[in-house]
């Protein structure tokens, strides 16, 4: 694939930022969920909004309970947005129940503008984040709304049942989860050895994107931020493979500028890009 032109923030050449909805769970701990999204946004350039999905007591160390929020809230919150702000993309991240993932997927149902669909499974920590009685909703209902969908391997076994144990099984993964209906999917192949390498398909084109494994434990909200980066792209105007491409990079870049924060797990650095980081970067340098 050939290299993209460089972008930091999307272009401001309107009187207000695209606007970019995130429908997903709240992180008390503001390393994923709704703050990691709200994050990228901010740092890409956009305006972003959210419909809370539930509600997570978390931090470092993992989950340490969950609730959701009633499908009418979720609704109104939608609606609310949707009917007066207006949206350029869509991304979608927990959706806990089978209840919400039906609700979400009605809404979505017929929308104009781009969606990510992120499946969310399970957290960093391997806590649970969706009932097992959502995956056929998820299958059968949201993910035929997607313009992307981002499954990492434990996603796509789940919704599928491929595992994937080498690069080899990308190309599998990709078709068994195209099956359920999304135009494109982007199979995360961080957690397999070697460079971090993602397959992005609509089952004809093939982007095989490559980055470095940087040697940090601190990744909570990776998935989060790459999806929100890939939508934030998609509003403002980039086709998929690039959108995708620039997300890769960003990500890329708060994977290796993530820090230590509480006991466990830190959070990738969505602000990487910023000039003050920027600037303490070079004097340390």
């Amino acid at each position: 694939m050939p290299n993209s032109p460089r972008l930091t923030r999307l272009p401001r050449d309107a009187a207000a930022p695209v606007r970019v909805l995130s429908v997903a769970g709240s992180d008390s701990g503001g390393g994923a969920g709704i703050q990691a999204d709200l994050k990228t946004m901010l740092a890409l350039g956009a305006h972003g909004m959210s419909v809370i999905t539930a509600v997570t007591a978390q931090n470092s160390l993992g989950v340490q309970g969950a609730w959701e929020l009633p499908a009418e809230a979720v609704r109104a919150q939608f609606r609310s947005v949707v009917d007066d702000i207006g949206v350029q993309a869509v991304k979608t991240g927990m959706l806990a129940s089978a209840e919400l993932v039906e609700t979400v997927a009605a809404l979505l149902a017929g929308f104009t503008a781009p969606v990510v669909v992120d499946p969310v499974g399970v957290s960093k920590h391997g806590d649970p984040l969706l009932a097992a009685e959502a995956l056929d909703a998820v299958r059968t209902k949201l993910l035929p709304t997607a313009t992307v969908a981002t499954p990492n391997l434990d996603e796509v076994a789940q919704l599928t049942g491929v595992r994937v144990e080498s690069e080899g099984d990308l190309r599998r993964a990709a078709g068994a989860v195209l099956a359920h209906g999304p135009q494109w999917v982007l199979i995360k192949g961080g957690h397999l050895a070697g460079d971090a390498v993602d397959l992005l398909t609509d089952g004809t084109e093939e982007h095989w994107l490559r980055a470095p494994r940087y040697d940090n434990r601190h990744t909570h909200g990776t998935g989060c931020t790459l999806a929100a980066a890939i939508a934030t792209y998609l509003a403002g105007g980039l086709e998929v493979p690039q959108a995708v491409a620039e997300a890769k990079e960003y990500v890329t870049g708060a994977i290796e500028a993530g820090f230590p924060l509480g006991a466990g797990l830190g959070p990738v650095d969505h602000g990487w890009r910023s000039a003050d980081r920027s600037d303490r970067a070079d004097q340390a340098g």
